[in-house]
């Protein structure tokens, strides 16, 4: 989740990101996280720590590793 205090903005867009759900497919499976996003385009942040973290661990659980 972002920080409160914590603004980014789309660097496209030049609008606020915003917290929404959005699905993620990954070998054939679909799953949903809430993410920051750019309400205009739909861009998603997705920090260091969250490819670093959450994310690789989904990975590693969906391919058996």
């Amino acid at each position: 989740m972002m920080d409160e205090e914590m603004e980014v903005v789309c660097c496209k867009c030049r609008q606020r990101l915003v917290e929404k759900p959005v699905r993620f497919t990954y070998l054939g499976r679909e799953f949903n996280h809430v993410m920051p996003c750019c309400p205009k385009c739909g861009q998603v942040l997705i920090t260091e720590e969250m490819a670093r973290g959450k994310m690789a661990q989904v990975e590693m659980m969906l391919e058996g590793k």
